[in-house]
C-alpha cells in the first residue's frame, strides 16, 4: 500500500522539450533499480509543461529515492533543461488502486 509521493513540476526551456522528454523516457531505468518506488510516472502536462509522480509505501523509500540516482540525475540536468528548477512536492496519498 502507498502512503507517501512526490509530485514535481517541470517546466522546459523552450527549444528544449525535446531533451525533457528523452531525459524522462531513461529516467524509468534507474527507477526499475529502486525496490522502495512502488510507482513512478513520467508526465507531459503542456506543451513545455511536464511532472513526476512517484509512490510510496512510507517515508524510508520516498528519502531514498530523493537521495537515489534519479534526483541526482534530475538535479545535474535542471540548469540546461528547465526555465525554474524542479518543483518538488511532498504529498501524502490518501487512496490508490494499485495492480496485483
Amino acid at each position: 500500500m502507498v502512503k507517501v509521493a512526490l509530485l514535481v513540476r517541470l517546466d522546459a526551456k523552450s527549444g528544449k522539450e525535446s531533451d525533457v522528454e528523452k531525459f524522462l523516457l531513461s529516467g524509468l531505468d534507474l527507477v526499475e533499480q529502486e525496490p522502495q518506488t512502488t510507482t513512478w510516472y513520467a508526465l507531459k502536462l503542456g506543451p513545455n509543461t511536464y511532472g513526476i509522480f512517484d509512490s510510496f509505501a512510507d517515508d524510508n523509500g520516498r528519502q531514498a529515492h530523493l537521495s537515489g540516482k534519479v534526483a541526482a540525475a534530475l538535479m545535474q540536468k535542471a540548469p540546461d533543461l528547465f526555465a525554474a528548477p524542479p518543483a518538488i512536492e511532498k504529498v501524502d496519498v490518501l487512496a490508490a488502486k494499485l495492480p496485483g
